[in-house]
C-alpha cells in the first residue's frame, strides 16, 4: 500500500531531495515573512480596542500555530520511528525538535509582550500559556533524552515515545480557551464560516502564518541533511560528495 514512499526511507535520496527544495523553501520563506510582517507590522489599521499593540500577532499567532503543527510533525516521525525503524525517521525527529522549541518560546515571549498590556501582567498560569510552555518542555525533553543514553538507538527510541506521548498536550492547548474559562482570546482565524478578524488585518497574517512555515520546513530540510551527512559518512555516495567538494 505504501509502496511508493519506500524510496524516501533511502537516505541518499532524502539528501538529494532536501537539496533541491531548499533554495526554493528558503527563498519563498523569507519573501512571505518579509511581505506579511511589514504589511501587518506597518499598514495595518489599529485594533479599535487594542490599538497597536495588535500588531505583535504577526509574530505570535504564526509561532504559536506552528509550536503545534511542528510538534505534530514530530511526532508523525517518531511514530514512523518507533513503529517501522526507519533511520530518516529518527533523524528528522531531532532535527525537527530545536525547531519546535524556538517557535514555542518565540509564542510564549511575544505572548507575554502581548499580554502585558493587555492583562497587566507579563505571566498568568492561564490553561493555554501553561499548556503551551508544557510544550516546550516536550521538545526541551525530546532533544534532552535523545543524547542522555550512551546508546545512540535507545536514547532515540525514548525521544521518539516522549514525542508520541506528548501529543495529547496539543488539543489540551487548542481546547483550553473552550473547556476553561482563560485570560486568553479564543479563536479569531480559525472559524472559517466567519473570522472574526477584519480582512485587512487577516491577510497578512495568513502570509506571515504561510511564512513561518515555509520556513520551518526549509530549517528541517538543512537540519535533515546535515544529519545524513553525519550518519552515513561512511558511505560510498558520502564520500564521493565529499570529494567532488
Amino acid at each position: 500500500m505504501f509502496k511508493w514512499l519506500h524510496p524516501f526511507a533511502k537516505p541518499e535520496t532524502v539528501y538529494h531531495l532536501c537539496g533541491r527544495w531548499l533554495p526554493w523553501l528558503m527563498t519563498l520563506a523569507l519573501l512571505t515573512l518579509g511581505l506579511g510582517n511589514i504589511w501587518g507590522l506597518a499598514f495595518t489599521p489599529p485594533d479599535y480596542q487594542q490599538g497597536d499593540s495588535y500588531r505583535i500577532i504577526h509574530l505570535h499567532v504564526p509561532a504559536a500555530i506552528m509550536s503545534m503543527g511542528t510538534y505534530f510533525y514530530m511526532a508523525v516521525a517518531a511514530l514512523i520511528a518507533l513503529v517501522w525503524q526507519v533511520k530518516i525517521a529518527q533523524w528528522s525527529v531531532l532535527a525537527i525538535a530545536p525547531i519546535g522549541a524556538v517557535y514555542t518560546a518565540i509564542a510564549l515571549i511575544t505572548g507575554m509582550a502581548w499580554g502585558k498590556p493587555m492583562w497587566g501582567t507579563w505571566w498568568e498560569w492561564d490553561a493555554r500559556l501553561t499548556s503551551e510552555l508544557i510544550l516546550l518542555f516536550l521538545y526541551l525533553g525530546v532533544i534532552a533524552l535523545s543524547g542522555a543514553f550512551s546508546d545512540r538507538a535507545m536514547g532515540s527510541k525514548v525521544a521518539s515515545l516522549l514525542a508520541v506521548v506528548g501529543v495529547i498536550n496539543l488539543p489540551i492547548i487548542h481546547f483550553s480557551v473552550q473547556w476553561w474559562n482563560t485570560l486568553h482570546q479564543g479563536a479569531s482565524i480559525t472559524k472559517f464560516a466567519k473570522p472574526s478578524i477584519d480582512p485587512s488585518m487577516l491577510w497578512p497574517l495568513l502570509i506571515s502564518i504561510l511564512g513561518f512555515a515555509l520556513f520551518m520546513f526549509a530549517m528541517v530540510c538543512m537540519r535533515l541533511r546535515t544529519a545524513i551527512m553525519q550518519n552515513e559518512q561512511h558511505r560510498p555516495w558520502v564520500k564521493a560528495l565529499v570529494r567532488k567538494a
